[in-house]
């Protein structure tokens, strides 16, 4: 009887680590949405122009300001004016379109100037940096330095983080919401780029910049939509991360931004498929980190598996390699 007894607590004990796994594993796949999203707009501008744009990240802590204000625009999370569905899609579109704006305003005043006087490639990187601080302070100075509350947990009761059973493991409804939303943008993107003719053209441009305008591609057009589309997933990636961790500051951008950014580097700086593959396994690593190891670890973790990946494959997972001149 002993032994049954020790038998059935072995079993419990391995339901609870199997189940545990489960869990960090969704939430993996939930953070690393939010970063393959945001580091996809690392990749489409430097496959056009071999440009590192480290304004991004602040691009990204915009777009999540943007989704807070709407939010207490319409009422806060308490108490929302309308239908909680509608606030958090106009959520989503306010934040899109207000980052996919400011994108293009960066690229138009920060980097088209110098890209049209020809200046040294180490210009416009410096100018991203510029760009980067001056917005991160504009956010303290305009939104203040304290955290600002989404309070997403009031939504409807709290009903988008209440778990949901789905075999052996739970998922959270905004767990799903998040990941249905990548999947969706991703395959959107992927039609955009394969099927029309601006995303040819982007294609062309990311092959031969030079030569694309010689072929009559109004390549200003190009880096404009580049710019305007990379910023968007980055404004729904600020609203994903409001809703999920119910706060937004004006230094999250430098730091979720160097993770996007690792992300990219990962799955091959340049590929759209690498950046959001990258993302995930940086979301895995980190929350795999946090479960089993430490969150104390989990950035020197990440970055850890950045260094192995630069040792190893340069490249990233679907990078090409550069041709070595002779």
């Amino acid at each position: 009887m002993h032994q049954v007894f020790q038998l059935l607590g072995y079993f419990q004990d391995y339901q609870l680590t199997w189940s545990f796994f489960l869990d960090q594993l969704v939430a993996g796949l939930t953070l690393g949405s939010v970063y393959g999203l945001i580091a996809i707009g690392y990749s489409m501008v430097y496959g056009i122009l071999k440009l590192l744009n480290f304004a991004h990240g602040e691009v990204f802590m915009i777009g999540s300001y943007i989704g807070y204000f709407v939010l207490t625009a319409f009422g806060g999370a308490a108490d929302p004016d309308l239908p909680y569905a509608l606030v958090i899609a106009l959520m989503f579109a306010a934040a899109m379109l207000g980052a996919g704006t400011l994108g293009v305003v960066i690229e138009r005043f920060a980097y088209r100037p110098l890209r049209e006087k020809r200046a040294s490639r180490i210009a416009p990187l410096i100018s991203a940096l510029g760009v980067s601080f001056c917005l991160q302070q504009l956010a303290v100075i305009f939104f203040g330095s304290a955290p600002k509350q989404y309070d997403s947990f009031a939504i409807d009761g709290g009903s988008l983080f209440t778990r949901v059973s789905i075999g052996p493991f739970e998922i959270q409804y905004m767990q799903i919401f998040v990941i249905v939303l990548t999947v969706i943008l991703m395959l959107g993107l992927t039609i955009f780029v394969a099927r029309t003719q601006v995303g040819r053209a982007m294609r062309a441009t990311s092959f031969d910049l030079e030569a694309a305008s010689m072929m009559g591609i109004n390549v200003d057009r190009v880096i404009v939509v580049t710019f305007l589309i990379g910023s968007a997933l980055a404004g729904a990636a600020g609203v994903m991360n409001g809703l999920i961790f119910q706060n937004v500051d004006p230094y999250v951008g430098f730091q979720v931004g160097l993770i996007a950014f690792a992300a990219a580097v990962i799955g091959g700086i340049g590929s759209i498929p690498g950046a959001m593959l990258g993302g995930l396994a940086i979301g895995l690593g980190r929350a795999l980190s946090v479960g089993f190891v430490s969150s104390a670890y989990q950035d020197v973790i990440v970055f850890a598996i950045l260094i192995g990946f630069l040792l190893l494959r340069p490249s990233g997972i679907f990078g090409v390699p550069a041709p070595s001149k002779v």
